[in-house]
């Protein structure tokens, strides 16, 4: 874990740095010193308008959905299994780039069960006895990279490179979590503006991968979408999305048992759909990702 020093302490060696003489370097780091500004910051990851962490916000959200635990324990044991099965058939052999020796994300627990999850305690709500977000059913915060070459058509023509697949449209979006909203759930918004601009329904999709920050934010998302209710009041629409058919969403597992890296995750989804659609000779895909400050990015990827 990187631990940095307080504001202070860090104004202070920038200023020392930027003085002429070994003198003036002495003064500035000696001058009006406390030693309390030796004391370290260990990063975190909550929201500076909330004070609530990701998973704070999450399970906020999996309340006001009714998610349950056993629900969001079933969708990473799920994660975890379809990754393993696209692992043993090959399906990551040319996308991934060995690292010291790692030839596969070592977040995955292909033997992981119902039962193993069921035996860990709530990760974030430890109190109130309603917390259902644990350490197997929330992403794992990883390090790691990931990219994806986009070009025009022209361009992969005359360099020799056959398109895996097109990125036809995008959308971003936000909510409003400061007054209440969820944090994580902008996708839910974007996602019908991308889809009356395009003349599409939710279900007119082949795959649909939907970046699994938590397993409940997956499940809201769907609740949300089927929701009469959400869908008038909220999303302006005359009528619910609908139901997405679950054989369909992140069909070589996700985030859950993929890990969660910061600026990576994107490519990472990317690159696997494109080739999930060139390995199935075509299609069409809906990628959903949530992201930290309310946003989202939703787009369509086709073959």
């Amino acid at each position: 874990v990187p631990i940095v020093y307080g504001k202070k302490l860090r104004a202070r060696l920038l200023a020392a740095n930027r003085a002429k003489s070994t003198g003036d370097k002495i003064r500035t780091l000696l001058k009006g010193f406390k030693f309390s500004e030796l004391k370290p910051e260990f990063p975190g990851v909550a929201e500076p308008r909330t004070g609530k962490s990701m998973g704070d916000h999450c399970e906020d959200m999996a309340k006001e959905w009714n998610i349950s635990r056993e629900a969001q324990d079933a969708w990473a044991v799920s994660s975890h299994r379809k990754l393993a099965a696209a692992y043993e058939r090959g399906f990551f052999s040319d996308l991934i780039a060995p690292f010291r020796g790692v030839e596969r994300d070592n977040i995955l627990r292909p033997d992981t069960s119902l039962e193993k999850l069921a035996t860990l305690k709530p990760a974030f709500d430890k109190a109130s006895g309603r917390g259902t977000l644990t350490a197997a059913n929330s992403t794992p915060l990883t390090d790691g990279a990931a990219a994806v070459l986009l070009a025009s058509e022209e361009w992969a023509r005359a360099h020799g490179h056959e398109p895996l697949a097109y990125l036809r449209d995008s959308q971003v979006s936000a909510v409003d979590f400061v007054h209440g909203e969820g944090l994580l759930m902008a996708p839910t918004t974007a996602v019908p503006e991308m889809l009356k601009r395009n003349g599409l329904t939710l279900q007119d999709f082949d795959i649909y991968e939907i970046h699994e920050a938590f397993a409940a934010q997956v499940l809201c998302t769907l609740s949300a979408w089927e929701s009469e209710d959400y869908c008038r009041n909220r999303l302006g629409l005359d009528a619910a999305l609908g139901r997405i058919d679950p054989a369909k969403i992140n069909p070589l597992g996700s985030s859950l048992a993929t890990g969660h890296p910061f600026a990576a995750t994107g490519a990472r989804i990317i690159g696997t759909v494109a080739k999930e659609l060139a390995a199935r000779g075509g299609g069409r895909a809906l990628v959903s990702i949530c992201t930290a400050g309310g946003m989202g990015v939703v787009a369509i990827v086709e073959r």
